[in-house]
């Protein structure tokens, strides 16, 4: 019943924020700083934050952050690697940023406290365009691009990514 949208593509890079109430979307009049493309994002509808992507209008990475709160978008500590396509968990005050692509596939991963992200251990397979769910302190990352469509799956204990056993049932990414 409550839902938060922002950035994308529309053409051209979107800055725009649209909220859900469970029957409806708004337009709402507050718009993310820069404009950006695959960027990701987690936590509620009043209390957000977004992370990465690509910037318009040079198509440059980004590693900004910016937060949420049900009233406007306020600018963050930058992520220590600008990268997009990342997975993703948590809540605006408690997140993980995995994976991603830089100029190559990534298994970076990153914990942000809601002041500042700090380098955590790397997941086993670098991959972009994943799959995130979870909390920062027990997640799981799914599918993927790894060069080709993954089906692999980690999960984040709080402090390590373990390999899974366990697989989607199709391969698949974005």
């Amino acid at each position: 019943t409550a839902g938060l949208m922002f950035g994308g593509f529309v053409p051209p890079y979107s800055n725009a924020t649209e909220s859900y109430n469970g029957s409806s979307w708004t337009t709402s009049p507050y718009t993310l700083n820069t404009a950006r493309f695959v960027t990701m994002g987690c936590g509620t509808s009043t209390a957000a934050l977004c992370f990465g992507g690509l910037k318009s209008p040079s198509n440059a990475l980004s590693a900004d952050s910016e937060e949420y709160d049900g009233e406007g978008w306020t600018s963050g500590n930058s992520m220590n690697t600008a990268r997009e396509s990342t997975g993703q968990a948590g809540i605006q005050t408690a997140a993980l940023a995995f994976g991603g692509y830089t100029t190559t596939y990534s298994a970076a991963t990153e914990a942000y406290n809601g002041t500042s992200w700090t380098n955590v251990n790397s997941m086993n397979t670098a991959r972009f365009s994943l799959g995130g769910a979870g909390t920062q302190t027990s997640a799981v990352a799914y599918g993927g691009n790894t060069g080709s469509m993954s089906a692999a799956t980690e999960t984040w204990d709080g402090s390590s990514w373990t390999t899974s056993p366990v697989s989607l049932a199709t391969a698949r990414y974005h």
